[in-house]
């Protein structure tokens, strides 16, 4: 670990554990982040991680950026879901598509955070089918019209951009959509089993009118665009997932400490023991894959880095709950909370069923 890193992510650490830490139940109880958080993330820079310091971001390494987002899980996986998706996507497809007009429009207000982006990609019949949204782009003599529904819009009702994945009649696009505009309808926000302060929401596009400067490079190419994103966006979800396992580790070993039966504490228990040793060697791999994929993003990597963290953190969080006993099935304690958000990583941005058909394609060169 470089000395920068180890500061970013001690910075991370620091204030996921006074700013995040304390408000986490009454979050979870609200199913609402606190607009002051998003405002103190912009203030740290970490909005733009990942762009570059010409648009007024950090411009970090990948390596660094998992692990900010590692430390932001570990306090509170919603928030860094919300940076993840504002990064990997929303900035990360302008940076690396968008023009020079489009760059100097968008970069500096994401960097800053006075913008926050969303991608909105799926629907109803396109999930790990991407291929089959049934959203249209039809160009007219001056921009483009959209027409479709997205759903599991993840900060719908926060953004103020959003990346828009549609069809044409050369294939699909990628189209940068201000939600200001009228044609950008949030017609109702999901209720999640976890991760329940993520602003994850269905969104109507009634006419949505566009200038022609709206769309992203190639009008056949998007959903190329899309797929070359989820491999940063993969990155993200797997340190999300090392971050949740981490603090359920941390919670289980805290109790199994405290905790007595038959008139011994829990850890001196054998059964318990191996459990814990397993649990945190488990989340240490997960590290590791993950710094390595970040150190050399392919496909293949950050797919196995996805894989491995997403079902390292749900069995770590089911193991905490266990030895929690009765209790961890309460939601008076923290470890039920981290087993329903570790859920969500082995389902989002690609299923884990998704992720081996990826792997095992990769080892074929197909």
């Amino acid at each position: 670990m470089s000395q920068e890193m180890d500061e970013i992510r001690r910075l991370a650490c620091d204030f996921a554990a006074a700013e995040i830490r304390p408000h986490v139940e009454r979050w979870e109880r609200e199913a609402s982040l606190d607009r002051e958080i998003l405002d103190q993330l912009a203030e740290l820079g970490f909005f733009g991680m990942l762009i570059p310091e010409a648009y007024g971001g950090m411009e970090l390494p990948l390596p660094t950026y998992v692990a900010v987002l590692e430390e932001l899980a570990w306090g509170e996986s919603a928030v860094a879901v919300t940076v993840s998706v504002h990064s990997a996507f929303a900035s990360r497809l302008i940076l690396s598509h968008g023009s020079d007009a489009q760059r100097e429009r968008w970069l500096g207000e994401l960097a800053s955070g006075a913008v926050l982006g969303c991608f909105a990609l799926s629907e109803t019949n396109a999930g790990s089918d991407a291929a089959a949204i049934e959203t249209t782009a039809t160009r007219t003599d001056d921009g483009w019209v959209l027409n479709g529904t997205k759903r599991w819009v993840t900060n719908a009702t926060l953004a103020g951009l959003a990346v828009v994945l549609a069809r044409t009649d050369e294939g699909t696009a990628i189209f940068l959509v201000p939600t200001d505009n009228p044609g950008w309808v949030v017609t109702s926000r999901e209720t999640t089993m976890g991760l329940r302060p993520l602003e994850v929401a269905t969104v109507e596009l009634r006419e949505l009118r566009l200038g022609s400067d709206a769309l992203l490079c190639d009008p056949a190419r998007g959903l190329e665009y899309a797929y070359s994103a989820l491999k940063t966006g993969r990155l993200g979800i797997a340190a999300q997932a090392t971050g949740i396992a981490r603090a359920a580790l941390e919670h289980a070993l805290e109790y199994a400490g405290e905790r007595e039966q038959f008139g011994t504490k829990i850890r001196e228990f054998e059964a318990i023991q191996f459990k814990l040793a397993d649990m945190a060697t488990k989340t240490e791999a997960a590290r590791a894959l993950l710094q390595r994929a970040a150190t050399s993003p392919t496909t293949l990597l950050s797919s196995m880095a996805k894989l491995y963290a997403s079902e390292t953190a749900m069995w770590v969080t089911t193991q905490a709950v266990q030895i929690y006993g009765g209790y961890g099935y309460m939601r008076d304690y923290p470890v039920e909370k981290l087993m329903r958000d570790a859920k969500a990583t082995e389902i989002y941005s690609g299923t884990n069923e998704i992720q081996r058909l990826v792997i095992a394609r990769a080892l074929y060169g197909s």
